[in-house]
């Protein structure tokens, strides 16, 4: 299964943003540096409200949604990448997740204590993406090895411009070649800005959420999510209505950790089928790309095996129709063969044969 990784300095609401994306209280929050030692990991139920319409069609009302797993990364220092601070123990923990959640910091609160000593998102941004030193020994003739130095010639260029590493052009052989890096600005990457829950409303002419946007856009090409973790955290111990209530009140349409899970599992490369009978409606994971032989056979290795053909039908027009049977009266339901490449949101039933 792919991993997020949850980063950011110290003091900036990793662990309690953590805790409210996976609804306990399993990392601890404190007002002091380096409160998370080891990484802490929690199973996440990525929020799809598509699996609530579906229920009426199946005549069910169980459904089983999916989930990504989000680990909650020690805050880093600058000069983690020499040693200094926690060292390199947690750079190491990075570079084991397939994506990064970077928490910066958008608000002032002279009781909360910033481990630089005044609030600078992009500083912030800068100084855990600080660039490794790239090390590799090449054996004189060794072509592997030249070929190696010369991918890491380009890269270590492309990064002297200020540019992290995902935004660099190459071939599918050198992606594979800087894979085997480790560098963290390679990964897919989301920034969350933390803010206070009176900033919420406003957070579009907030300043620092609109630096952090921008350098988001520049520097990464990627998205940037507004979320308070303090109130998130809060709003565990309510119900969903009272949840609902409480952000109404604030002016905000629905929860910040919805928006954050969902460009998760999307930065990811992961995409959701469902599938539905009188028993449950079920999402399902696969990656981009998948076809339909793949995406049976993560239900059960025999779908894959004897697969046949996948009659697919897409959620909404499945929606619109109100029945399977609606949907195959006006054409809508497809028979797909082995070479179809699943979308997200296709209803799938398997025709296999074992």
């Amino acid at each position: 299964m792919l991993k997020a990784g949850i980063v950011g300095l110290p003091n900036v609401g990793k662990s309690t943003l953590f805790n409210a994306v996976i609804r306990s209280h399993k990392a601890e929050a404190a007002n002091y540096p380096f409160c998370t030692i080891e990484p802490n990991m929690g199973m996440v139920t990525v929020p799809d409200p598509r699996l609530e319409s579906l229920t009426p069609i199946f005549k069910t009302k169980v459904i089983v949604p999916t989930v990504l797993e989000l680990v909650d990364i020690a805050g880093l220092v600058k000069g983690a990448a020499k040693g200094e601070g926690l060292g390199n123990k947690f750079l190491s923990h990075i570079r084991e997740v397939d994506a990064i959640i970077q928490v910066v910091r958008c608000f002032e609160d002279p009781n909360v204590h910033h481990v630089a000593g005044a609030i600078d998102p992009v500083r912030d941004i800068e100084t855990v993406g600080t660039k490794e030193k790239l090390d590799k020994d090449a054996k004189h003739g060794d072509k592997t090895a030249l070929a190696e130095l010369e991918v890491l010639k380009k890269v270590s260029e492309h990064l002297n411009t200020g540019k992290p590493a995902n935004t660099l052009t190459c071939s599918r052989e050198e992606k594979t070649v800087i894979k085997g890096f480790f560098l963290l600005t390679a990964k897919p990457t989301i920034f969350a800005a933390n803010v206070k829950d009176t900033d919420l409303a406003g957070a579009n002419t907030n300043p620092f959420i609109v630096s952090v946007r921008e350098y988001a856009r520049t520097h990464h090409d990627c998205e940037t999510t507004v979320n308070c973790a303090q109130l998130e955290s809060d709003l565990i111990d309510l119900s969903t209505d009272e949840a609902k209530e409480y952000l109404h009140e604030l002016g905000v349409a629905e929860s910040g950790v919805d928006a954050l899970i969902r460009s998760t599992y999307h930065v990811l490369g992961l995409r959701t089928f469902f599938t539905g009978n009188e028993k449950e409606v079920r999402a399902w994971t696969v990656h981009a790309g998948d076809t339909a032989p793949t995406a049976a056979g993560i239900i059960h290795t025999d779908f894959e095996r004897g697969f046949i053909k996948a009659e697919t039908v897409s959620h909404s027009d499945l929606v619109r129709c109100g029945s399977i049977a609606g949907a195959r009266e006006k054409g809508l339901c497809r028979m797909e063969g082995k070479d179809y490449v699943v979308q997200d949101g296709d209803v799938i039933h398997f025709k296999f044969n074992v």
